[in-house]
């Protein structure tokens, strides 16, 4: 599922291409998707304000109205040419003025999509409880302390809670967590505010090095241009289970947390 660096990296790639564009139709070649498609015929003539991210929600807006976009799994979209045909797995296009197309891919049709005032939108189920973005100032030490306060559960799923912080998936919580030298598996309430502190550093920086290269692509994730991403190159323990630690040449270990894999250096992190 892309993470919040491949989501950024797609709301990027959209914005030179929507800015100020007017939407002529859109297209839907299916009735759902993960839900049920919203009547997008509302949006024909208006023009896109602003391509933005929240979490893993992509943003368009578009004066009184907001189109929230989750990709879900294998969610892709790309801008192309008007007269391209229609392509496997295509269930959306959007038809811009100056005769260029925004097709939306979904080969598991885990992706959804909502219509909603552009008014008061952080209320909407969707967002209302989500924590903090971790490239932002609300995300500190300080925070991730009161959440880690008392706590006996692991660090890696707190760090991963979208109540906590958002955006901070599987991979990225993995990597974080070596860079800052603490074990997924030690209890949140036992980590020192200090470094807690590190670790959200240390959060940014991985994110930010990640949106730099583009997201990771592990199966099939893809730019708006068609292009991977190549973050997955500067893995240091995500997929790299028996492989030399990069630091300390211990193997690489694997373990299954919370349904999600695991990767750490049992040496390098404590």
């Amino acid at each position: 599922m892309p993470e919040l660096p491949e989501v950024e990296t797609v709301c990027r790639g959209l914005a030179p291409h929507l800015t100020g564009r007017r939407i002529e139709t859109i297209q839907c070649f299916r009735a759902n998707l993960r839900y049920a498609l919203p009547d997008m015929s509302v949006l024909h003539g208006r023009s896109c304000e602003r391509v933005a991210r929240r979490g893993k929600y992509l943003q368009f807006f578009f004066d009184d109205l907001l189109l929230v976009w989750h990709l879900g799994m294998t969610g892709k979209f790309h801008v192309i040419p008007s007269q391209v045909p229609l392509t496997t797995h295509e269930h959306v296009r959007f038809m811009l003025s100056g005769n260029e197309l925004l097709s939306y891919r979904d080969a598991r049709r885990f992706g959804y999509a909502g219509l909603m005032s552009s008014d008061g939108w952080e209320s909407h189920p969707w967002f209302a409880k989500l924590g903090p973005e971790p490239l932002g100032d609300a995300f500190d030490g300080e925070r991730l302390s009161s959440f880690c306060r008392g706590r006996k559960g692991p660090i890696k799923p707190l760090l991963m809670n979208a109540h906590v912080v958002v955006g901070v998936g599987n991979i990225y919580a993995c990597e974080a967590l070596f860079r800052a030298g603490i074990h997924p598996e030690r209890a949140a309430g036992r980590i020192s505010g200090a470094r807690l502190g590190l670790l959200v550093d240390v959060v940014r920086d991985v994110l930010e090095e990640a949106i730099a290269s583009g997201g990771s692509t592990i199966s099939d994730f893809a730019s708006v241009d068609g292009s991977p991403g190549y973050f997955s190159h500067a893995f240091e323990v995500y997929g790299r289970e028996g492989k030399a630690c990069t630091v300390c040449k211990s193997n690489i270990r694997r373990k299954v947390q919370a349904g999600r894999s695991t990767f750490y250096c049992p040496h390098c992190q404590h």
